[in-house]
């Protein structure tokens, strides 16, 4: 692992979580001291400053750095890669032929965009693969991540549809309960109550949908009554434009995804 900041902290400790691999392992890098120990401190995992070592101990790399430190990252590893190297990015909006653009020659390159759940073994992730890669590369890459949630293969052209949904979607979803948390406490419950009737009420809708692949609109059908209260609250969603303001938020963060792959020094410089 390249990189030892949050996605990459939560990814290992999903993997770990799931059975998939064991600390010794594996074996991370990173610039900063104070992550490195973090990094080690919560999983056992050993970390190192130099990324050329990460490389020269692995098969299967993973690049969990910012979008601007990528040049960097590559460069420092370009020497020590070989053709039995599997590079995996989970650098939003960085393509596959900047990438190989940066190694300079054609590498076993695929491209996934993961979300933080993954600590919890509920990610939604999606890849894509480089001309190089195999196909048995984009087995170990759905393994992976499949380990720690749900891996899905698409087109490169549509992620960044997936950095604006599902990248960012935490935090698209924390707000939603916190709100749902803040309405009830308005009402008069107390908080803790509150924000676990609101987490739970996410959690169970969703599970719904997923299993038994009704319709999200059948699910609130079926809640709504004529003249109820669930239609008076969602009156009020409407007048207050929360659908447009999701579909909003996807694009913005869709677009923002776009221009990073065009201008990744744009991109805040932090190491995960």
């Amino acid at each position: 692992m390249i990189g030892c900041g949050k996605m990459a902290t939560a990814l290992i400790r999903g993997w770990l979580r799931a059975g998939l691999t064991q600390p010794e392992r594996l074996i991370a890098s990173d610039p900063m001291p104070s992550a490195r120990e973090v990094l080690t401190r919560s999983t056992g995992v050993v970390t190192v400053a130099d990324n050329r070592q990460v490389v020269e101990q692995s098969d299967v790399v993973v690049l969990a750095v910012k979008p601007d430190a990528i040049p960097d990252a590559i460069v420092s590893i370009r020497p020590s890669v070989t053709d039995r190297h599997l590079l995996i990015s989970i650098a939003a909006g960085v393509t596959l032929e900047q990438l190989d653009r940066l190694f300079g020659e054609a590498r076993r390159l695929i491209r996934v965009m993961p979300n933080t759940p993954c600590l919890v073994g509920e990610s939604a992730s999606a890849y894509c693969v480089g001309g190089a890669a195999t196909d048995a590369d984009a087995a170990i890459a759905e393994r992976l991540f499949s380990a720690v949630g749900t891996a899905i293969a698409v087109p490169e052209k549509l992620m960044d549809a997936v950095t604006g949904l599902s990248g960012s979607g935490p935090a698209y979803v924390a707000v939603i309960i916190d709100a749902l948390s803040d309405g009830g406490v308005r009402m008069g419950l107390p908080r803790d109550v509150a924000t676990r009737l609101a987490t739970q009420t996410v959690l169970g809708t969703a599970r719904m949908i997923q299993e038994t692949g009704r319709h999200p609109g059948e699910i609130k059908d079926a809640v709504t009554s004529p003249g109820g209260t669930t239609s008076a609250g969602l009156h009020a969603l409407e007048r207050g434009g929360l659908r447009a303001a999701l579909i909003d938020a996807v694009v913005a963060a869709s677009e923002r995804a776009r221009q990073l792959a065009h201008d990744p020094e744009d991109s805040p410089r932090r190491s995960g």
